[in-house]
């Protein structure tokens, strides 16, 4: 799979941020220090020690392990800017829908004689603010890949293969499968 739905939701957010996240390992470890209340809160989170985390603090240390930046960097991007998120997240389940552009293999279950064969398509398509309030609900309750696969796959079954009631109407049920892209807008 190129990509995961909870990552894809999240990029999705973090376009709407108004500053840039912090950049230095220092500046990111800082930040973090804040956040968490301590610097031992942070040496757990990143699974490094205290007295390393204290010296990332001051400066001592400026250029971290990759695995240990692209950790630094997820931790400090899923608590940036928690409130405008939050805007963000309201916005799109309340007003704003959010854009699914993804290309995969769809198929789909319906009654004897239509072809239902999947495929590879590439598809652009707006879900109304319903299904991204079911998107970014179940991401918050810690809803697996899987479940958030099946909400979009609910979601592309009535907005595009169904057009909103207007054809299809005895579809069953889309699969969505062998994901090559995605990426979710707000």
């Amino acid at each position: 799979m190129a990509k995961e739905f909870g990552d894809g939701l999240d990029q999705a957010v973090q376009k709407a941020f108004t500053r840039p996240a912090p950049k230095s390992a220092g500046a990111q470890m800082r930040y973090l220090v804040k956040q968490l209340k301590g610097t031992r809160a942070v040496a757990q989170m990143l699974r490094i020690s205290q007295r390393t985390v204290e010296r990332y603090v001051k400066d001592q240390i400026k250029k971290p392990r990759p695995d240990l930046a692209a950790r630094l960097e997820r931790e400090v991007k899923k608590r940036w800017q928690p409130q405008i998120r939050a805007k963000a997240r309201q916005k799109a389940a309340t007003t704003g829908g959010i854009v699914i552009d993804t290309r995969a293999r769809l198929g789909y279950t319906a009654p004897i004689g239509s072809t239902d064969q999947d495929r590879i398509r590439h598809l652009t398509v707006a879900l109304p603010p319903q299904y991204a309030a079911r998107l970014f609900d179940a991401q918050q309750a810690g809803a697996g890949e899987r479940e958030l696969q099946e909400i979009a796959a609910e979601a592309l079954k009535e907005v595009y293969f169904q057009d909103g009631g207007r054809r299809a109407g005895s579809l069953e049920e889309v699969r969505f499968t062998d994901i090559e892209h995605l990426e979710f807008d707000l």
